[in-house]
């Protein structure tokens, strides 16, 4: 219930001290006598009267306070949406390569893209998103999902080191990386397929080239953004020992360029942590969730009820002065 005119509860303010008035008045309008003693009037017996004294001005209270809830207009609402969401399917290809250590992002690549790709994730409740990591092979981390906590957790176990253990053999096969992504969204039935692939080198592995698998992606009408990452020059590189060196910064800047253009997306360089979260952001601006919202709202008045109150207490009052409560001047 609301009320639509709410600035007429104010009067409730007089009305506290009306009550506040009476209750003070009550006090010093006893009438009293001088008598030698009050022993005669102890046992005396009150009526029924006694007890209803006060009755009528706490109807004319509840009067008063039905009055203003009546000025107030209460009404109650019925409301309802109807909300209508075109869903995007998002797969993120991120590069999990050794090179992805270097140290030119804070704290280093890899943790740098962590952070930025899970702002992103939850700034997107509505969409399916899923995560395939590649470094000379690739496979799918996580597959498209809308639980984005178990997503979360997936992307933040991604490491770098699985090349050193063998899981994966190093390298940079971006072709690989795209081609896992595309067969996530291929069978997709959402409007809208895009793929955010992440890496920081050139394309030195795999048996699908990155423009093949541009191609592959065209065809299932799935749109590429790609991102570079790294400085320009040299980056320094955590090696053996705690030792630190710098290497120089390799990133296929044209086959990147290519990727997206086959697939009417675009390509992005980031170099640093800020430019690699205004790139995030600038993707997120792109590819909305389309939100059809119908809204129906119903009111009705509900101070009918208040009304009747009112009258009831008012005739009850005037019927109690009138009759057994009548004063005699």
């Amino acid at each position: 219930m609301v009320l639509l005119n709410i600035g007429y509860l104010l009067l409730f303010i007089p009305l506290i001290g009306y009550i506040v008035w009476y209750i003070l008045r009550g006090r010093h309008c006893n009438p009293s006598m001088k008598v030698s003693t009050v022993l005669p009037y102890m046992k005396g017996v009150k009526s029924y009267k006694n007890y209803l004294l006060h009755l009528p001005f706490v109807l004319r209270v509840v009067t008063l306070s039905m009055v203003i809830i009546v000025l107030a207009r209460p009404q109650s609402t019925n409301s309802w949406q109807n909300t209508e969401v075109e869903g995007i399917d998002i797969m993120l290809a991120m590069d999990v390569s050794t090179s992805m250590l270097a140290m030119d992002f804070k704290p280093n690549r890899i943790e740098a893209a962590k952070e930025v790709a899970a702002e992103f994730i939850n700034g997107r409740p509505n969409d399916n998103i899923g995560l395939t990591i590649f470094a000379g092979e690739s496979f799918t981390q996580c597959p498209l999902t809308i639980d984005h906590t178990v997503l979360l957790n997936m992307l933040n176990g991604v490491k770098c080191d699985i090349a050193a253990q063998g899981i994966i053999e190093d390298g940079t096969a971006i072709g690989m990386g795209v081609a896992n992504a595309v067969s996530r969204l291929k069978d997709s039935k959402a409007k809208s397929k895009v793929i955010i692939l992440l890496t920081d080198g050139s394309n030195n592995g795999g048996e699908i080239s990155p423009e093949m698998s541009a191609d592959i992606a065209k065809q299932f009408g799935i749109r590429v953004y790609t991102i570079g990452v790294g400085k320009n020059g040299e980056a320094p590189y955590p090696y053996y020992g705690g030792q630190i060196i710098n290497v120089p910064v390799e990133i296929d800047e044209n086959t990147l360029q290519k990727i997206a253009d086959i697939t009417d997306g675009n390509y992005y360089r980031a170099t640093s942590n800020t430019k690699l979260k205004e790139i995030y952001e600038q993707i997120d601006k792109l590819e909305r969730t389309k939100l059809n919202v119908k809204e129906f709202s119903k009111r009705e008045e509900e101070y009918l009820v208040f009304a009747i109150m009112a009258f009831a207490a008012l005739f009850l009052e005037i019927l109690l002065r009138n009759t057994i409560l009548k004063r005699i001047p």
